[in-house]
């Protein structure tokens, strides 16, 4: 074994450290190209990324004669490995950016998926490949075996794509998941997010000898089934800075997170434990997802919480799946760090974003900030600013990289004409007077603060703004190990189009398989009941299995 330099093309959006981490976990160093000399010196050349299409064409040029030497390096058949837009840009163009063109060397578009079938987009977790062509990179995989994908957009099949197709997936129609022509070689889907079988790819890349000539093509194997999404078991990790002053996990109840009773603990923050510690414990337990929130951000500045930074620095060398964090992410002022008090200085959300993000981050998690949004674009008419948070971290990094946290009150209420203006569904769980509906207020500042606005309407605003996820939290079920509110999670996914976690109530593994099966979530997030082993997550995917729920395994 020996450690290679490998370059690695950065063009500034996005969650670069994981790429980083996972190579140097594999045992090599990085280069970032820093102008068309670096590309024309790599022995192997990694081009990740997230975001819009045209960002990442105007991210290559801002080295001048960059785009050039990079289709020289693409033309002489060098060892390329590209990641997700990485992928993409190697097209001539895509629906998501008219008029932006890509590097031309497939001479084909990258297609929206349509959303037919009633499924979400973006296209986002763990799904299967059908290898279609024989790979050093990519042996036969196994129907269970999965990979992380987050994407709106894809490569379909057609006569420009076919000598080059790798791989195919599934997800409403056949996709390419990965392309390779000699040693040109990319994947839609994130080997870095991808646990060990995604390690394994890099690995291969890696020590691979380049190939002298680009060999015959050869006739596509067949399919011999198609590939399906798994649903997403998340372990979510409340962070926040104990009475001694030590970054812990904690878990409220109903958002107390302080201990009851009449011991001497009473009154102080919960601690359930080391964050990054933690986090790894669930990683190798086989989490899909692992979410931090930074439950007391609402107060501080984030860019000046550097040990929640530091947090997100040291669990991405350790964990290799997607990592969302929360908290903060509005416009705010702040002291200047290392400045006189009096020195004030304007941080926007962008800022934030970009801080988590390149700390470790692959998604960021807006909440109290996304309800203002939201009552602001519907108090217009629906006219976009590009002033939100939303819009702004959407644009430079893409919709997936986007999740609104909604913290919602359940309000009973006898007829929907109590609330006029709101979205009210009939309930099976009448309220203690008799009340046969309800509706579910918007909550902000930690649940702290009631808001006139529905969920219903939030997440429809949100979505329009250009939020990618919704992770649908609710404040009467949490930490009451209950169960999910069933109408609340099939209420919010019947009036968006993107994926949807259900969170809040979760007790054992048949809440998990109740609200799939009722409510249709995309994914399901749990918190105490992972933190005090009262459930393994191996214990939840078994039981999902055995009700043919389709999981990671």
């Amino acid at each position: 074994l020996f450690a290679m330099l490998v370059t690695v093309l950065d063009y500034g959006a996005g969650n670069i450290r994981s790429l980083v981490n996972a190579l140097k976990s594999l045992g090599h160093d990085v280069k970032f190209v820093e102008g068309p000399q670096d590309v024309l010196d790599a022995k192997k050349l990694v081009f990740p990324g997230v975001g819009a299409f045209a960002s990442a064409m105007d991210g290559l040029r801002r080295f001048p004669g960059l785009l050039e030497v990079l289709k020289t390096y693409l033309e002489s058949n060098r060892p390329f490995l590209g990641i997700c837009i990485g992928l993409q840009t190697l097209f001539s163009g895509s629906e998501e950016s008219s008029g932006a063109e890509g590097l031309g060397i497939i001479q084909s578009t990258i297609k929206l998926f349509r959303g037919d079938e009633g499924l979400a987009v973006p296209h986002m977790g763990w799904n299967g490949i059908n290898v279609r062509r024989e790979s050093a990179i990519l042996p036969t995989t196994k129907p269970e075996e999965r990979f992380y994908f987050v994407h709106s957009y894809a490569a379909m099949l057609d006569d420009a794509t076919s000598d080059w197709v790798l791989a195919t997936s599934n997800y409403g129609c056949e996709f390419v998941s990965a392309v390779q022509r000699g040693n040109v070689v990319a994947t839609q889907f994130h080997p870095e997010k991808s646990s060990r079988l995604g390690l394994a790819i890099l690995k291969r890349f890696i020590d691979s000898e380049p190939m002298v000539a680009i060999p015959p093509v050869m006739p596509l194997l067949p399919v011999s089934q198609p590939t399906q999404l798994a649903k997403r078991v998340i372990a979510c990790l409340d962070v926040r800075t104990n009475d001694e002053g030590d970054l812990v996990v904690t878990k409220g109840d109903r958002y107390d997170v302080r201990e009851q009773g009449s011991n001497s603990a009473r009154g102080k923050v919960r601690n359930l434990g080391k964050p990054v510690d933690l986090a790894a414990r669930y990683f190798e337990e086989g989490a899909d997802e692992i979410a931090f929130l930074n439950i007391t951000s609402f107060r501080n500045c984030p860019l000046q919480d550097l040990p929640m930074l530091e947090i997100l620095r040291k669990a991405s060398e350790r964990i290799f799946v997607p990592l969302t964090v929360g908290g903060g992410i509005r416009d705010m002022e702040a002291p200047e760090t290392g400045a006189d008090l009096s020195t004030v200085k304007v941080y926007s959300a962008l800022d934030v974003a970009g801080a988590y993000f390149r700390s470790g981050a692959d998604k960021v998690s807006i909440g109290s900030d996304a309800v203002l949004a939201a009552e602001e674009y519907i108090a217009s008419g629906g006219k976009k600013t590009r002033r939100t948070s939303i819009e702004l971290i959407a644009e430079t990094y893409g919709k997936q990289a986007v999740v609104i946290s909604v913290d919602p009150r359940r309000v009973l209420v006898s007829s929907p004409d109590e609330v006029p203006g709101h979205h009210v569904i009939r309930t099976d769980k009448p309220g203690p007077n008799g009340e046969k509906y309800c509706w579910y207020q918007c909550t902000v500042s930690g649940g702290r603060a009631t808001r006139d606005i529905g969920v219903y309407e939030m997440v429809k605003a949100c979505e329009d703004l250009g939020a990618g996820e919704i992770m649908l939290n609710c404040i009467d079920r949490d930490g009451t190990n209950s169960g999910y509110d069933f109408e609340l999670i099939a209420d919010v996914k019947q009036a968006v189009n993107i994926p949807v976690i259900a969170s809040s109530g979760a007790g054992c593994p048949v809440h998990f398989s109740e609200v799939f099966n009722k409510a249709k979530p995309d994914a399901a997030l749990a918190a105490g009941i992972f933190h005090r082993r009262e459930v393994a997550i191996e214990s939840v995917k078994k039981h999902l299995r055995q009700e043919g729920i389709t999981v990671r395994q």
